[in-house]
């Protein structure tokens, strides 16, 4: 029997990316998977897809810095599905730059997309959560990057949301429910496009990475996922997961 078979699942940020990737495993794993996201037609083709493999998948709009849009979003998936045993934050608009050089308003879009919106979504899912549910939050590994110039805001924003993740472990463990991170490295559109912006520091990142690849979306980055939030890892929580080839210490 698929590790996720009954289970029904949130991602934001699912359109595209490790989001896609991530909604792939776990309807594999056979839950049944809500994308939500900005752009209906992305998520749609998610859906699709997810149908085209045999899955169940439903496409909910949701701007995950809009707090109304967060409580509906929930509520259709609950209302849809009959339930949400899974939660994983994907959805996340990146600040980088120095530390000059970033607006108060970019950051703050950061924060509410990012941190923001993670502690919404997972109080919004809560009281669907308890008894023995999961929820995957996304940090990144420039947190302890060798040099932090240029990502500075960036990794205080999923710092946030690892401290967030980690204070929800501790005081929802009695609920039944695990919190656990991952920090992955994937061939994410935003990737391919930083790559491309900078080809230079790209091939120096890259080379820094002991497996000398970056992660797939969905058999790397997926997979684990559906791997943290199945009963296989019923006594891990509260942990952040390097999804990064080895490439980072965090010691």
């Amino acid at each position: 029997m698929s590790m996720l078979q009954g289970k029904v699942a949130l991602v934001t940020g699912g359109g595209q990316g490790v989001g896609q990737g991530i909604a792939y495993s776990l309807a594999a794993e056979g839950a049944k998977v809500a994308v939500a996201g900005r752009t209906r037609a992305t998520l749609e083709e998610t859906c699709a897809e997810i149908r085209r493999r045999g899955g169940t998948a439903l496409a909910v709009e949701c701007d995950v810095m809009n707090p109304a849009d967060i409580e509906r979003c929930v509520a259709e998936v609950v209302e849809a599905f009959g339930g949400l045993n899974i939660l994983v934050n994907n959805a996340h608009i990146v600040p980088l730059g120095s530390i000059l050089d970033v607006t108060d308003e970019t950051f703050m879009k950061g924060i509410d997309s990012g941190p923001m919106a993670t502690l919404r979504l997972m109080r919004a899912c809560y009281p669907h959560l308890k008894g023995e549910g999961a929820v995957v939050n996304l940090a990144s590994s420039a947190a302890v990057r060798w040099d932090a110039s240029g990502y500075g805001h960036y990794a205080a924003t999923k710092e946030a949301i690892r401290s967030l993740s980690r204070a929800a472990a501790c005081e929802w463990g009695v609920d039944g429910i695990r919190v656990n991170v991952i920090a992955p490295h994937a061939l994410s559109p935003g990737l391919r496009g930083w790559i491309e912006s900078n080809p230079v520091e790209a091939e120096a990142f890259f080379s820094s990475i002991p497996l000398r690849r970056v992660g797939d979306c969905e058999h790397d980055i997926g997979r684990t996922v559906a791997f943290l939030v199945s009963d296989n890892a019923r006594y891990l929580t509260g942990a952040t997961i390097p999804l990064d080839g080895g490439q980072a210490y965090w010691g």
